[in-house]
Formats: C-alpha cells, sequence, structure tokens
C-alpha cells in the first residue's frame, strides 16, 4: 500500500490550504451573520455563493465524484486528503458543492439513474444550480435497519402513488431543493432484501407537507432537518430509481462512499479542534504558568495527535482497498472508520471544549459546532452499533 499523494492531490491540496485560508474561514462568521439576517433562514447566504463562484474559477469543483466523466475523476485515496482539508470548516464542503445529502444523491444518479434522470437532475445538481434531499429515515421505527421502513411506493398504472412519514430529511428546507430521492417498500411480500425502492420525486409535488425543522443539539442547519408527510403523491413510473427492489442495494451503494467522506472530514474537525486547543493553551494562564505545562493538558494534546494520525492511516487504507478491490471488499474497514473517526473527532473536540473552558461551550469558537456534528455523526449514517454489529460479524466469518 503505497500512501503517497499524488502529484494532482498534491496540487489540489495546496490549492484547497490557500482556499480555505484565504476564503472560507473568513467567511465563517459572515456566512452565520447573513442566516440570521435573511428573511429565510434557510436560503442561500451571498457569502456561499461568492465562494462557490471562487471555487469554480479555481477548479476546486464536485471533488468528491469519482466518475470521471462527471466530476474530478480523483480517486478515494486521492480525494481523502482534500475532503480533510475542508473538513475543517462547517461549510468548506458546501463551498466545492462537496456537501451532503447532494454528494451521496448526485453518486447513485450517476451510477443508477438513466440518461434522462441524469440529465434533468444530475447535471444541475453537478451545477449546484439545484439542491436535492434524502428522505429515508422514519420517526415510528429504527431505521438503520432499512427493512424496518414503512413508507410506501405502490405502482397505479403509469405512476407510482408514495405515503409515509419521514424525518430528518437533511436538504428539504433549502428553498434551491427541487429533487427528493424517497425510499420505500414497494413489495412487502418479496424477499427481505427486495421489499424496497427509490424513487425520484420532484420537491413541489402535491401530497408533500414540510411539518417542522428538526434541530441537532439546538443547532439548525440552514439546509433543514425536515420531518415530512408524504400523502398520496404521484410521480410517473419513469422516476423509478433503478428497479423495482433495488433500493436496499442502492442504499448501501449510497452509504459506503458516504461514511468514508464522513471520516474523511472527521479527520479534518479533529485537526481544526487540536489547533484550537493547543493555540488556547499556550495563550491561557492559571495557578502561576501557562496551561499548556499542565500534565494532563499535555496528555490531552499528545493522544489527540497520536489518535487522529492513527484514524488517518485507517482510513487511507479503506480508501485504497475501495479503489483496488471495490466496495465490497473494505466493507469492514468503511465500517470501522465510520466509528472510530468520529469518536476520535469528538473527544479531541471534547478535550478543546475543555481547554477553552466558558469559552468552548459558547458559539464565540467553532468548538461547540463541531461538538453537536460529531456526537450526531454517531447516529447519521448508521449508529456506531451497527457498524460494530458488521465488523464483527465480518470478523467471525473468519472463523466459523
Amino acid at each position: 500500500m503505497d500512501f503517497g499523494y499524488s502529484a494532482r492531490t498534491e496540487r489540489l491540496l495546496e490549492q484547497l490550504r490557500t482556499f480555505m485560508e484565504e476564503h472560507v474561514y473568513p467567511a465563517e462568521a459572515v456566512y452565520d451573520e447573513q442566516i440570521r439576517s435573511n428573511d429565510n433562514p434557510h436560503e442561500q447566504p451571498k457569502v456561499m455563493l461568492d465562494l462557490q463562484t471562487k471555487a469554480r474559477e479555481l477548479g476546486l469543483w464536485n471533488l468528491f465524484m469519482t466518475h470521471g466523466e462527471w466530476g474530478a475523476g480523483l480517486t478515494n485515496l486521492e480525494y481523502a486528503p482534500l475532503a480533510e482539508m475542508v473538513g475543517r470548516s462547517v461549510i468548506g464542503n458546501e463551498a466545492i458543492n462537496c456537501s451532503a445529502p447532494d454528494t451521496g444523491n448526485m453518486e447513485i444518479l450517476a451510477m443508477y439513474g438513466t440518461p434522462q434522470q441524469q440529465s434533468r437532475w444530475l447535471a444541475p445538481l453537478l451545477d449546484c444550480t439545484i439542491r436535492s434531499a434524502f428522505a429515508m429515515t422514519e420517526p415510528e421505527v429504527a431505521s438503520s435497519d432499512a427493512t424496518n421502513i414503512t413508507s410506501t411506493i405502490r405502482r397505479d398504472g403509469d405512476e407510482y402513488v408514495l405515503n409515509g412519514r419521514k424525518w430528518y430529511t437533511s436538504g428539504i428546507l433549502d428553498p434551491d431543493c427541487k429533487l427528493v430521492i424517497f425510499m420505500g417498500k414497494s413489495d412487502p411480500d418479496a424477499p427481505t432484501y427486495r421489499q424496497q425502492s427509490m424513487i425520484l420525486v420532484p420537491a413541489d409535488a402535491p401530497g408533500i407537507e414540510v411539518l417542522r425543522d428538526l434541530p441537532m443539539f439546538g443547532y439548525r442547519d440552514r439546509l433543514g432537518h425536515g420531518e415530512v408527510q408524504f400523502t398520496d403523491v404521484r410521480v410517473p413510473a419513469d422516476h423509478m430509481l433503478g428497479a423495482e427492489g433495488d433500493g436496499f442495494a442502492i442504499a448501501q451503494g449510497r452509504l459506503g462512499p458516504g461514511r468514508m467522506h464522513y471520516a474523511m472530514r472527521a479527520i479534518g474537525m479533529a485537526e481544526r479542534a487540536l489547533e484550537l486547543m493547543c493555540r488556547r493553551v499556550l495563550q491561557r494562564t492559571a495557578f502561576g504558568g501557562p496551561l499548556a505545562d499542565r500534565g494532563v493538558v499535555r496528555e490531552w494534546i499528545a493522544r489527540s495527535r497520536m489518535e487522529i494520525d492513527q484514524i488517518r492511516l485507517l482510513v487511507l487504507q479503506s480508501s485504497w482497498l475501495m479503489d483496488t478491490r471495490g466496495n465490497a471488499a473494505a466493507r469492514s474497514e468503511v465500517a470501522a472508520i465510520k466509528v472510530a473517526a468520529m469518536e476520535v473527532a469528538h473527544r479531541v473536540v471534547d478535550h478543546a471544549v475543555q481547554a477553552h473552558g466558558a469559552a468552548g461551550v459558547s458559539d464565540d469558537t467553532i468548538l461547540a459546532r463541531l461538538y453537536a456534528i460529531t456526537r450526531a455523526l454517531q447516529i447519521a449514517d448508521g449508529p456506531n452499533e451497527v457498524h460494530l454489529r458488521t465488523i464483527a460479524r465480518l470478523e467471525l466469518k473468519k472463523y466459523a
């Protein structure tokens, strides 16, 4: 395994580092202020439009897309350090059109969409002229087990009729959201993993009602996490994604790369938190000396450094396996990084919050937001326990 960065990655990484320092970090406070001052808090703030314009000019656009005909054509191993760099800011991914849920939606449209579906939805998503949402999770069932999904997709002539209630449907409140990918049961009598389907739903289709915007630990994202009621929503039959019964397989195909992206970005979050912690403890004095001289603080820093580097190597190994042997061969490793990367990031952020004292729990730094994100992402895209179950099952299979 060669984890050395390619020449293209080195060049893009240097460009991204400059882009982050000169444009993204200074825009963080402006971004928040513009959202507060907008009549609609889910509307795209102007500063983000400016960042995206600059990113396009620099060629820092759609870097996540491994399919060359649609995006940058980077491998997972090439993209990993770039995702880490933009992950240092909560607005970094959106600035280069590499943010969820659009990344996962674009990925499955590239893999499973028809030419007509790709023309109508994928092309404008890649151009960022529209946004999208993903409706899978339901409030009444444990949705980490996709076989529990109760929403229905029923064929009626040349249309499908959709019914069900979803929540944490990220992106649904963005005024630019034009597409919802809906997962439901199309055949409850089929074999367990052929009961579900995914279908493309225009966001303005009659019967879609956003009931409320859900916070995460008190924070409300600009894109919105909606609880949404679908009542007799009619969609043309040619909006089916893949074939009927492909929903479970598509979900796995979507979530694998998505979990990889989350792990990559988690390293960036941890690095940002470690940097803030180091700067803080060198500047603050307590009990006769700098906080940096305290043994417990030095242990926080040392363990953070070791754990971040360990996770980075595991992410790079998983990326390499996906590139060389396919997603299925890296299933255990991808599950491992989803758990380990977010746990490490949360632990490092927690130490940084402690080092900042009262400032750490305020919004004067990014730390409180990172704390909420890294905790919530131990549930999103499958809770840690599901991934641990997968790893244990695959490990035991070697000895069965």
